[in-house]
């Protein structure tokens, strides 16, 4: 038997996961939605500081 056809008749074993294999799909989707929530919970910052930057209406006087 050639070296070859010994290589090619060796069954490989699989190396073990840390966890199901679902959760490496879990994980990061519940974390993208978390850091979503964070984006979303800033939405308006800008609006509600725009007197700071010289963009609100003249004549309103916001201190």
């Amino acid at each position: 038997m050639s070296l070859l056809a010994v290589f090619a008749a060796e069954e490989h074993e699989l190396a073990p996961l840390i966890m199901d294999s679902y959760w490496f799909a879990v994980i990061p989707a519940a974390l993208f939605i978390f850091l979503g929530l964070v984006v979303w919970s800033f939405r308006d910052v800008a609006n509600r500081h725009s007197h700071k930057t010289g963009s609100a209406p003249h004549g309103t006087d916001h201190h």
